[in-house]
């Protein structure tokens, strides 16, 4: 598969704070990919660059393609209605968007209302079509589905699986673990300036500890000594929440030990930790 970004040593200093150290990576053509990283980690610099709005201060960027950009902050005039923006921006572009394609993400219905009118949800759809203006090769979604109800949210994905098949490829800077999950066919995890992962979301599943929590309600509050694999944490006045990364041997101590006290477990849980809670784990601070 080709890729249609390709990023090497890439550096960013704002005066003497370096927020991108030695950033690489490449992205291949029609797959949706996903920057991820808590605030600071240098994802909205990374996106910027990738973007055209930031200069960066060595290494290099190398893009096959058109670019459709939609921003998570973007504002236009708040007298300026929704069809006035969609022909300024389409003339600007030498190029128009179907009437079939505004139908299809929803902005037909609010053509002719004035931009401080529009909902926030609106206003993401507005953007959108913006973005899709001259049908780029690569779009970039900054928080697509943020302020977006349920339904809108599944109609975005919607577009996006549907503009995925179309051969386009997707960059997306999100905080929603579910919806890169849902979506993403690769992710790449910033840490303080530097990528600590690349791959997906699978692969990154293999490649950390699995750990699991046990919430375990007893017939009376137990005594149990267990490893120091595994802490306990008591929830309730007979359930206690048990983290491990070792399911079995958790469960032989937690057994053998209620036992030995004629104490009976009235229910078990487990639930292997979450997308979210990997993420967080492998950006944690050392």
């Amino acid at each position: 598969m080709n890729n249609v970004i390709s990023v090497q040593n890439l550096e960013k200093s704002y005066g003497s704070n370096k927020v991108l150290k030695n950033i690489s990576f490449q992205v291949r053509h029609g797959e949706i990919f996903a920057l991820l990283g808590i605030n600071g980690a240098g994802k909205t610099t990374t996106l910027e660059c990738l973007e055209g709005l930031r200069k960066y201060d060595s290494g290099s960027i190398v893009i096959n393609g058109t670019r459709g950009i939609q921003l998570q902050s973007s504002s236009l005039p708040q007298n300026m209605k929704a069809a006035e923006a969609l022909r300024f921006f389409a003339k600007w572009n030498h190029s128009h968007i179907s009437d079939e394609y505004l139908s299809k993400i929803d902005v037909t219905p609010f053509l002719n209302k004035q931009y401080s009118q529009l909902s926030t949800g609106q206003k993401r759809r507005l953007h959108l079509a913006l973005a899709m203006l001259g049908s780029p090769d690569i779009i970039f979604l900054d928080e697509p589905t943020a302020g977006l109800d349920v339904e809108g949210r599944s109609r975005l994905h919607q577009e996006i699986r549907r503009l995925k098949t179309q051969g386009k490829t997707i960059i997306i800077a999100s905080h929603d673990m579910a919806e890169v999950e849902a979506l993403c066919d690769r992710i790449a995890i910033l840490k303080n300036g530097k990528i600590v992962f690349t791959g997906t979301t699978a692969e990154l599943t293999q490649n950390m500890q699995e750990t699991y929590q046990l919430a375990v309600r007893f017939s009376k509050p137990p005594c149990i000594q267990l490893s120091s694999a595994c802490n306990m944490n008591r929830t309730e006045q007979n359930c206690f929440m048990f983290n491990t990364e070792d399911l079995t041997d958790t469960l032989i101590e937690i057994t053998d030990a209620v036992k030995a006290q004629n104490i009976l477990i009235l229910d078990i849980k487990v639930n292997q930790a979450s997308l979210e809670q990997k993420f967080l784990s492998l950006v944690k601070e050392d």
